[in-house]
Formats: structure tokens, sequence, C-alpha cells
């Protein structure tokens, strides 16, 4: 009897050891697989990146997402804008830009019905006109207020923050053709000050064709101002960049410069530094700034595509005058980048020329609101009367 007790015992002894063995056995292994999982993302990611041009191009631009969903372009009209009309200009060979061509909001009685000829015709009535080169994304308020909240903690959690806001970009609500609610804010704004407003979509976003590069967009810019000024006889023609446009704004007031054209004003809001601040766009970028020495061996994506967007030096050149608009808590482009470029400006010209308005944080226009400013109108009209 107690021999058989004993034998059992041992029995049940040694199953609960072979049990055990194969739970050590069943973690270690998902554990290798885990392990092996991890080192091949690390190991492919940048390879990815660094091969594949159509994916660089989708994640800098973020032009494939198109928002707001289910928009018809064509009818202006639905976003409230009913002194507005939808056109196409041919950028070059192969190359159509969807445009919005919004008249001063004194007109919008006599507007309505009124054919392209005679929106046209009305550029040359001397009233002040804008051209509006948006941003490449909007961005969803939920992941802002995480970054804000984080990013004073550093660099870390900054770089964190960044990439979450950025895959909420890339998957959520947040690439915007110019029916956005904060382009078509600006443009309500600059209407009831009595000016027109073309807000085209560069290539390859909106309903415009094409694939966006940055001499791409540059021309797309460059097309639109010289159709306008075909047009717009003696009435002042005016830059207003955004984000991704602040860049487009440069570039294009340098082309202009270089065939002896000066534009009559430029404003810069949300505008970045790319000399002194990494893209501040690219869902990889946390890749490569926390992995000291990987650069070496897997050089940044952009840096064989040339998106370049050299601001910096294209201040220094510029001749227009300039104002730059920067809300305090915009967690996209850091209010130091701008003021950095707003005192290279005044290096180059005076400060007569160059001014600088920032917003409160408290305010909590983050990087599209500044539109809803009250005192804005009133900043911009005082801008426009300088030139």
């Amino acid at each position: 009897m107690r021999q058989r007790t004993h034998k059992k015992e041992v029995s049940t002894s040694a199953q609960k050891t072979a049990q055990v063995q194969r739970k050590h056995e069943n973690e270690s292994r998902w554990m290798k697989r885990c392990l092996f999982a991890l080192f091949v993302i690390l190991l492919l990611a940048p390879f990815t990146l660094i091969m594949s041009r159509e994916l660089f191009q989708h994640l800098v631009y973020k032009h494939r997402i198109k928002v707001p969903f289910f928009v018809d372009l064509n009818q202006p009209v639905d976003f409230s804008l009913n002194h507005t009309i939808n056109m196409y200009l041919k950028s070059e060979e192969g190359i159509s830009l969807g445009v919005w061509h919004t008249v001063p909001e004194s007109h919008w009685r006599e507007a309505q019905g009124k054919d392209l000829a005679w929106y046209q015709r009305t550029l040359s009535d001397g009233n002040p006109v804008f051209i509006y080169l948006h941003g490449n994304t909007g961005t969803r308020y939920g992941i802002q207020s995480i970054y804000v909240l984080v990013r004073k903690y550093g660099n870390i959690l900054r770089q964190l923050a960044l990439s979450l806001e950025i895959i909420s970009n890339l998957f959520l609500t947040n690439h915007f053709n110019r029916a956005a609610t904060h382009r078509v804010g600006v443009a309500k704004v600059l209407s009831a000050l009595g000016y027109h407003v073309l807000v085209p979509d560069y290539r390859g976003f909106g309903d415009s064709s094409g694939e966006p590069t940055e001499v791409g967009l540059t021309t797309d810019a460059l097309h639109v101002y010289n159709w306008v000024k075909e047009r717009s006889g003696s009435s002042l023609v005016v830059f207003w960049g955004h984000s991704l446009g602040t860049g487009v704004s440069t570039n294009t007031a340098v082309k202009l410069i270089e065939q002896g054209i000066v534009l009559d004003g430029v404003i810069l809001e949300g505008t970045f530094n790319m000399r002194n601040e990494k893209l501040p766009f690219h869902v990889f970028s946390w890749y490569y700034w926390n992995f000291p020495g990987w650069g070496y061996f897997f050089p940044e994506p952009w840096a064989e595509n040339k998106v370049v967007f050299p601001t910096e030096e294209n201040v220094k050149k510029m001749k227009s005058p300039l104002l730059f608009l920067h809300a305090e808590d915009d967690p996209i482009v850091l209010i130091h980048s701008a003021q950095q470029l707003y005192n290279v400006a005044v290096s180059a010209q005076n400060a007569e020329r160059v001014k600088f308005v920032s917003f409160e944080g408290s305010l909590g226009y983050l990087h599209n609101g500044l539109y809803k400013d009250p005192r804005l109108p009133d900043i911009i009209k005082k801008f426009v009367l300088t030139l």
C-alpha cells in the first residue's frame, strides 16, 4: 500500500515537473518569436523607406488620403462659399489643378449664376488677390492635446508624441483638400475683407492630377501666380502659405525674383525651418532620431528624395514684405522655429517690412485654428495697407 502511494506521489510530481517544463518551453518559444519579429521590423523598416519612393511621397505629403470624404469639389456652395467658382488650370503637360476662386463678399449677390469668364474679369477690379497655398495635413485635437502634455517632459517623449500624431494624421481624418474647414475659414476671412481668394490643390491633392514633389508643387504655385497676374492688372497679389505651403510660398517667391519679379506680399502661417529641425511630418523620423549611428548605414529616406524647402535661405533672398503668424501652442511646428526665421528675415530686410504676430497658447488654436481669432482681420488689413 505504501509502495503504491509512493509511486502515485512520484508520478504526480513528475507530471507537475513536466507541465512546468512545457510552460517554460512555450514561454521561451513565444519570447524568441517576439524578439525575431522585432528584429525583422527594425531591420526592414529603413530598407523599406529607402527603397520605396512612392511610400516616401505618401508619408510626407499624405496626398492619397482624401479628406473630407465624399465631397464634390465642383460645388463650393456646399461649404457656404456661395460666391466661389471651381475651375481647373493646366500647370504643365498632364497636370490639372483644381482651384477655387472666391470673390469679395460684397459681390456675392452679383456672383450668383455667373460663369468662369465673369469671375476672371473680376480679378482686375482693383481689389487685392490672395493665393492661399495650403499645408500637407490637418490634425486631430485629441492627439495634439497628448502631445502638448508630454513634450515638456523631454525630447524622447516629444518624438513619441509626434509619431502618435503623425500616425493619427495618416490613418484618421488628416489629409485635407481645399474643402478643409480651416482653409474654407481663411477664404471667408479674406473675402469678408474685400479680397479675392484663389485656393489651389497641388498636384496629387484633392482632385488635381499628378504626383507631388517639391519641384512640382513650386511649379504649380508659379503657374497659378502667372495665371492671376495675366488677369489682375495692377491689383496686389499676395501669397498666404500655411505649414507645407510656407515652403512652397518661399520657393516660388525666390523663383520669381530670379525672373526679376517681386511678390507684393507674403504671409507665412505655421512656418517651419528645415535647416534647424528634422522634417516635422515623417512618420518614421523617431527611428532615425533615437538610434545614433544608424544614419551612417541607413541614410534618412528624404536625403535622396531631395525634399528640401530651404525656407531660411529663401527668406534671405526675398524682397517682399513678410508677415509671420504663429500660435504659441502649435505642436506641429514649435514657435521658436518661426521666430528664428523672422530674425533671419529682419536681418535680410528690416523690421518695418517684416512682422511677427503670435497668438497666445491659452486660445487653443494649435496648428490650424488661427482663422478663428477675431483680431486676424485687422492684422491682415493693416499688413495689406503697407504694401
